[in-house]
């Protein structure tokens, strides 16, 4: 690679550059409890969320990283913290004084008390002369090593476990795994054997990991350059999903081990680990796939590892597997041998050294289409009737593999890239290196039954977790609490790659859509930082949200587009470079761009406000004549006044771009001393193209724009007008504008014809029906509804329904007659009606067009016959796409008894996956009859959606988001409080929870201030 010339950058300076200020965390005062080595105030510091204690000043040396955190919870089985204190208490008897006041004779007794008294007082006095004077200093004796005495957890079988921790020591590291599995797929069971070489950093007699329902059987140890394998006690917690090996005699210093463990458990039946999955094949017949996910906490369930992100090693992997079924793995197929009677054994190279979460297996009857590209084979996967499907997923992959390498500077490692479509999988994909896992609707293309929208998605996914291959495999975040890194680099990977390489799916109109929606996340008082404290497994899987996706991809937009997109991609070579196959923090990021731009820009003081504060930034602009001053605040919702953080401790560096009358917007994305300008200009608009992550408030200013629209709407692009929908429907509901300017602004839709604004008024003005008509306010509802059509009643009626068109304009097409046929606008539902008709009479057969189906599918299920008529389909359809839609027109019914039959049997997973119920609930808490009902069902089956899918997962903050969000009364406030306070503490202090109360709590708010408005305005 040639260097970047670093000397000759000139960097942008249009930026709002304000002094930052860092929360201070909270105290607890444990200096008030006598101890022998008193503590000051300002030497503990408790981080509530996480029930941690961090300790400091108690040795010669401050606690290393992976001794800070002791657990504090009740439930860690008598574990605490003891100070011992020695008071003396000396008994001194005193002289009696007399009535006439002179003093009487001591007795005897008291000058024998008074005698030992004295002698104590004197040896005490020399003690303290001989000890060292800073043994009563606030500091103390540091040579000395004071510290705590920590009592320990108990063990499964009672005896005490040698660590209190959740996170690992790391006196012992992995280097190399062996590991041989043999999965069962007719008694569902798998039986495995690991053997872990581990390097010891630290003298130990334990070695402490990770292992989840495991039933071992067996566990050795052998020293290096020995053969003779040793029996060893090991003790298992299953709190923390750890167990600790004992040693028979001290492990040394810079010495290899060997630790061997057998060990057996059953398949899975949720989709953590090495789970089990069940799919019909051509002939109807029930078969079995089994499969892994173990991103974030898994590996653990599937074999004992050193689970942590920190903690690479090499994996040597092999696969004991019926002979007529075959076997995936990260690395290409090194041999198989018979093992018995039907049994064959796979083995695999050895891996690149990499985290556990990214090792990964596939058992199944699989078949493949494969490409070779720059020395790497790419592989799509599938079940035998899909693979006619598989083929637009191999040409997408073939060429975004060819453009990250580019990118990077970087080959991708390995020799081979597989893509597998896994018939039940829970999240979109997983980047497994070198054998990715997908659903199948985001891996599989049907030309016949897949929509322009199902292209875009199956592309984004893609992209995606091929970005993942350099952003998380070959360098991978330390610890979750910078998620972002993957996640966020991942997301802005995925959409910038689909611009450069598939520029016809206009990616950049989704991704502008996902940060408006983050931004509402972002702006609610129960918002975290992209980068946060995490300790427990509820925590780790509530990383997993838009905030570490969408809003670290913003950021990382926002940065790429202030420092150029030559000096951004520099810096991005120089961070992977610096730290592959190694882990990695937020700081190694923003030093890789500091090498870059060579002391012209601290790009870690830039970022840091960013990274480490929730929410963002409100910029107001007031325009006097030449002169522009703005002013910034955070923008946040405000609910609970008692939980308000003050506006100065939120101060961002913000790079301000701008636009005026007077240049071209495709040019003109500068701001520099605004006040310099010569000229007056007509009209001012900031935050070019939504590039920033931030909003804008105009004051006195939205006039201007509000006539710039009506008069020229086509001098701003098509993303800033989104942008002004977007900024003013959310400064109304902030009450830092009017409602009644921001249905002015609209106006002009009736002339708009491009994607992205048209979409974003279409969702500001259905959160506005939905929650009228949610709310028992049916006749404004239906007169918002009415402005509705007034505004968008032409375009309707201008789509077509078929799939011709521009991908952009196919996608709007599906939107605007999704909505009409559900609401009933215009002609829309009849059409849909008569089409949904007529493929009946074919009995299926008849093409329809993918972009329109789901609007004909909707339309079709609202009568019993055409709902029955559906479902029989959804059962023998072939195609995932069309099945997608099937089961969202099916969950749009109006009839009670079907939307509870859906739940429940997606629920159950039998006749319906149960990966599409956070869909089922979606649709059905969006109508009126199903809202509460949604709800109901939550309520009812929290423990089984828990353990199907786990706290804190991206599945569980849906549910809980969509079944509450169209609530508006004190009186549901209070259910839902209720409900999740009568749950476990884990449940009551998810996130998603919060979220979902001060959602409720905004939209009472909301009512509140604009109820009365709507009824004049409309």
């Amino acid at each position: 690679m040639e260097p970047f010339p670093s000397d000759q950058i000139q960097l942008p300076r249009n930026m709002i550059e304000n002094s930052m200020f860092e929360e201070e965390p909270d105290v607890v005062d444990l200096a008030k409890e006598p101890c022998l080595h008193p503590l000051e105030p300002d030497e503990v510091e408790y981080e509530p969320r996480s029930s941690r204690l961090l300790v400091r000043g108690l040795g010669e040396h401050e606690m290393d990283d992976d001794e800070e955190d002791y657990e504090s919870s009740a439930k860690l089985l008598g574990m605490s913290f003891m100070n011992r204190s020695s008071n003396l208490r000396n008994n001194m008897s005193v002289y009696r004084q007399n009535p006439n006041g002179s003093c009487s004779v001591p007795s005897t007794r008291t000058m024998v008390v008074c005698t030992v008294v004295l002698v104590i007082a004197v040896s005490l006095i020399m003690v303290i002369y001989l000890l060292p004077k800073c043994t009563f200093t606030k500091e103390g004796c540091h040579k000395k090593n004071h510290t705590m005495e920590l009592i320990y957890p108990l063990a499964s079988n009672g005896k005490i476990f040698p660590w209190a921790k959740i996170r690992l020591p790391t006196d012992v590291v992995p280097l190399h795994y062996d590991l041989v599995l043999q999965p069962n797929l007719t008694t569902l069971k798998f039986a495995g054997s690991v053997k872990i070489v581990v390097n010891v950093v630290q003298v130990t007699w334990k070695i402490v990991l990770h292992s989840s329902g495991l039933n071992i059987t067996k566990a050795t140890i052998t020293s290096a350059g020995g053969h003779q394998e040793k029996p060893v006690e090991f003790l298992e917690y299953p709190l923390h999903d750890q167990i600790a090996i004992m040693a028979p005699e001290a492990l040394l210093v810079g010495q290899n081990y060997t630790v061997n463990i057998e060990y057996s458990s059953n398949l899975s039946d949720t989709y953590y680990g090495f789970y089990k999955i069940s799919y019909k094949d051509e002939n109807s017949k029930q078969r079995w796939f089994a499969a892994t996910q173990f991103e974030p906490l898994a590996a653990r369930s599937a074999f004992p590892c050193f689970d942590e992100p920190a903690f690479k090693a090499t994996f040597l992997i092999k696969i004991k597997r019926d002979e007529n079924l075959s076997t995936l793995s990260n690395m290409p197929k090194k041999a198989t041998a018979p093992v018995t009677d039907g049994i064959v054994q796979d083995e695999f190279f050895v891996s690149l050294k990499m985290s556990t979460y990214l090792v990964a297996f596939v058992v199944a009857d699989l078949k493949n289409i494969s490409r070779e590209t720059n020395g790497s084979l790419v592989s799509v996967y599938a079940i035998p009737q899909h693979l006619n499907q598989a083929g637009y997923a191999l040409n997408t992959a073939v060429k975004l593999l060819e453009f990250y390498q580019k990118y990077f500077l970087i080959k991708y490692p390995l020799e081979k890239l597989d893509l597998v479509a896994i018939p039940d999988f829970q999240s979109g994909a997983m980047e497994n290196w070198g054998l990715i896992t997908f659903r199948e609707t985001a891996l599989l293309f049907d030309n016949n039954t897949s929509s322009a929208r199902d292209k875009k998605l199956i592309t984004a996914v893609i992209a995606h977790e091929l970005a993942h291959q350099w952003f998380g495999n070959l360098v991978t975040m330390k610890w979750w609490n910078d998620l972002w890194l993957n996640e966020g680099f991942a997301t802005f990977m995925e959409y910038f790659a689909m611009e450069e390489v598939f520029p016809e799916l206009h990616s950049d109109e989704d991704f502008l859509n996902l940060i408006f929606k983050a931004m509402m996340k972002d702006s609610l008082n129960s918002s975290h930082p992209v980068s946060s404290a995490v300790q427990s497994s509820e925590q780790i899987e509530e990383m997993f949200d838009a905030l570490s996706y969408i809003k670290g991809a913003s950021l990382l937009l926002m940065l790429k587009h202030y420092l150029t997109k030559d000096v951004f991609q520099a810096g991005v070579e120089v961070y992977l470079h610096n730290h592959n196959y190694e882990s990695a923090q937020s700081d190694d990021l923003w030093d890789s761009m500091n090498e870059i731009t060579n002391g012209t820009l601290d790009v870690k003081k830039l970022m840091k406000t960013w990274i480490l504060h929730k929410g963002f930034p409100l910029v107001t602009v007031v325009r006097k004549g030449k002169i522009i001053s703005v002013q910034q605040e955070k923008f946040l919702y405000r609910v609970e006044t008692e939980n308000w953080t003050s506006d100065a401790s939120y101060l961002w560096d913000i790079p301000l771009t701008y636009i005026t009358s007077s240049c071209n917007f495709t040019h003109c994305t500068n701001a520099y001393l605004l006040d310099q300008k010569s000229e007056e200009v007509e009209w001012i608009k900031f935050n070019v193209d939504m590039n920033g992550y931030y909003m804008v408030h105009y004051a006195d200013d939205w006039k201007t724009l509000i006539d710039l629209l009506k008069k020229n709407h086509t001098a701003l692009s098509p993303k800033d007008r989104a942008n002004l929908i977007n900024n003013i429907f959310n400064l109304a509901g902030l009450g830092k504008e009017s409602l009644e300017k921001a249905f002015d602004l609209i106006e002009y839709l009736t002339k708009e014809s491009s994607t992205a604004p048209l979409t974003q008024a279409l969702f500001q003005l259905s959160l506005i029906y939905n929650l009228l008509e949610k709310n028992g306010e049916q006749q404004l509802a239906a007169r918002v509804m009415h402005r509705i059509e007034h505004l968008l009643g032409d375009k309707i009626d201008q789509q077509r329904w078929t799939d011709d068109g521009t991908l952009s304009e196919r996608e709007l097409r599906s939107t605007l007659l999704t909505f009409a046929c559900i609401h009933d606008i215009r002609n829309c539902s009849t059409t849909a009606t008569q089409m949904f008709e007529k493929w009946v009479k074919s009995n299926g057969t008849m093409s329809l067009p993918s972009d329109v189906m789901k609007a004909i599918f909707t339309a079709g299920a609202k009568s019993s016959d055409g709902w029955e008529f559906l479902l029989q389909m959804y059962f023998s359809s072939a195609s995932e796409a069309e099945k997608s839609k099937m089961i969202e027109a099916l969950a749009s019914t109006d009839d009670v008894r079907k939307m509870i039959w859906l739940m429940q049997n997606s629920l159950e997973g039998e006749v319906i996956r149960a990966q599409e119920l956070s869909h089922i609930i979606a649709t059905v808490s969006q109508s009126l009859p199903g809202y509460l009902l949604a709800w109901d069902f939550v309520k009812e089956n929290w423990k089984k959606l828990t353990r199907k899918f786990h706290l804190g997962s991206y599945t569980i903050q849906n549910i809980v988001s969509w079944s509450t969000s169209q609530f508006a009364t004190k009186v549901h406030l209070l259910e839902v409080k209720s409900f999740f306070e009568s749950k476990s503490e884990e449940s009551s202090q998810l996130r998603c929870v919060k979220e979902a109360i001060d959602t409720i709590q905004l939209n009472i708010q909301w009512m509140e201030r604009n109820l009365a408005t709507l009824q004049e305005l409309l």
